[in-house]
């Protein structure tokens, strides 16, 4: 057999990563040579390598198509996750450059570990093949572990760091097993063979148990219950810039893993994995939202938070089909901003030495300071899904995806657990507007720019609330047949 001959042409497709990869590497390089008074240059161009990635993909340089014989494709779903997860990603490393300066924190390596986490979530985003799947998993994985630890003097981040590499091992094994047994049944490694076995043997006794394993290895990733028990303590020890990073930007790639393996592989098996996500979807609800309830600290109220909205993308998955994959693409790209935003209101508070992550550290906050009161209001209302808010189309959408995937029993349930939800936000908002503070609160050292960064973000969401159709129609164009 002769093999076609491949010039650098057929690569086109792959030139983001490419570009990402090239730029990890040359800063790598440069920081070698840059003191410490300077090392704002390289963290600079990272984030300017970030946002033009980001340009490229939205504009479609390069083009669609698959390289690597068939294990990486790029499509309108990869372009869409991609442009936001440079743009998030970005948008982290800008928050995180005045809190780690000011603590002494900042080393060159830690932007270069961003962005090979943000070559690994594109990898994901774009897997044709279970073994770039993996690949593309450990790359962000591996640099996550990293970063969590990158405060080595600090207690809390170690043990968040230990937690977090030990679980995620357990839940990388359960995913390649579960990948193994997809493997095992279906004689192949490429995606859309496997649907095409999957469709000829649905009742694969092999096949389901590893499609089971594989939804276990997802949810993981997303911090779904029951497999949440990382998140509230690595994003309570991690730095606060680290982790709005691993709370923002990975939570896209995990959608993006997730409608690589369900839907395009195991698609014909969406009956079996439907069910699990729903049963996620309550589990998710139900001890996110609970547990945020009894909260003091703002990060760890701000994780199960989390727990709660992966539920809430879950029960627009377990709707299924086109409408269920773009009303949870759309939730996606809605938490990862509102995410962004509340922690980087812990940052904007912060001081050296005051960390400012505790609810109480918010009492007064209008008195002091009404124009941040008022962002912060923003994001606790989107977060929340008060209308016209992001967060309130975001929760609507996927709320409609489950009617539509016969599921009203679960859009029901979502719609309590939402407004069970509603009053740990709210308890925030009392805190800023009707509490009296302790005492003295230290100011604030992020500076202007940074307010300036942070008040686009919140604003944001109320912008997009009342704009929000071209995102759905970006979302929906993704996944239209």
């Amino acid at each position: 057999m002769i093999m076609p001959v491949r010039t650098a042409a057929d690569l086109l497709p792959l030139l983001p990563e490419l570009v990402v990869v090239s730029g990890a590497f040359a800063l790598l390089m440069l920081d070698l040579f840059v003191g410490e008074s300077r090392r704002v240059l390289t963290h600079a161009l990272g984030v300017a390598l970030l946002l033009v990635v980001a340009v490229m993909v939205a504009t479609g340089v390069g083009g669609d198509g698959e390289v690597l014989s068939g294990m990486f494709v790029r499509d309108t779903a990869a372009n869409v996750l991609k442009t936001v997860i440079c743009a998030v990603s970005a948008l982290a490393m800008v928050y995180a450059w005045p809190f780690l300066r000011a603590r002494g924190l900042y080393k060159g390596e830690i932007t270069v570990l961003m962005l090979f986490a943000v070559l690994g979530m594109m990898l994901m985003v774009s897997a044709n093949s279970l073994v770039m799947v993996y690949v593309g998993l450990e790359m962000l994985a591996l640099c996550s572990y990293a970063l969590v630890v990158c405060d080595r003097d600090s207690p809390l981040a170690s043990e968040a760091g230990i937690k977090y590499f030990v679980l995620g091992a357990l839940a990388s094994g359960l995913l390649l097993y579960g990948l193994s047994l997809v493997y095992g049944a279906t004689g192949t490694l490429d995606l859309h063979e496997i649907a095409t076995a999957a469709g000829q043997a649905p009742t694969s006794t092999m096949l389901v148990t590893g499609v089971a394993f594989v939804v276990a290895g997802v949810a993981f990733k997303f911090g779904a219950a029951p497999f949440h028990m990382w998140l509230p303590d690595v994003y309570q020890g991690a730095p606060t810039p680290i982790t709005l990073f691993i709370g923002s930007a990975p939570k896209l790639a995990a959608f993006g893993m997730a409608y690589r393996l369900l839907e395009v592989a195991v698609g014909p098996l969406d009956g079996h994995w439907r069910l699990m996500l729903a049963g996620l979807a309550v589990l998710s609800l139900a001890f996110g939202n609970l547990g945020a309830l009894v909260q003091t600290n703002f990060k760890r109220l701000l994780a199960y938070s989390t727990i709660s909205h992966v539920g809430f993308l879950f029960v627009g998955l377990a709707g299924g089909g086109a409408q269920g994959f773009s009303a949870a693409m759309f939730y996606a790209i809605s938490y990862a901003l509102m995410s962004a935003a509340g922690f980087g209101a812990i940052i904007m508070l912060s001081s050296r030495g005051f960390e400012a992550d505790r609810i109480d550290d918010f009492k007064g906050l209008n008195a002091r300071n009404p124009w941040m009161a008022g962002l912060v209001l923003c994001v606790m209302a989107s977060l929340a899904g008060v209308p016209p808010f992001l967060g309130f189309w975001a929760k609507l959408a996927v709320l409609r995806a489950a009617l539509d995937g016969d599921m009203m029993w679960l859009a029901l349930v979502g719609v309590v657990f939402a407004v069970i939800g509603a009053f740990y936000y709210l308890r925030v908002i009392k805190a800023m507007y009707f509490d009296v503070p302790d005492g003295a609160m230290p100011a604030p050292t992020a500076g202007r720019p940074m307010g300036i960064v942070f008040g686009v973000n919140a604003l944001s969401l109320l912008v997009l609330g009342l704009a929000w159709n071209p995102i759905m129609a970006w979302c929906i164009k993704a996944f239209a047949a």
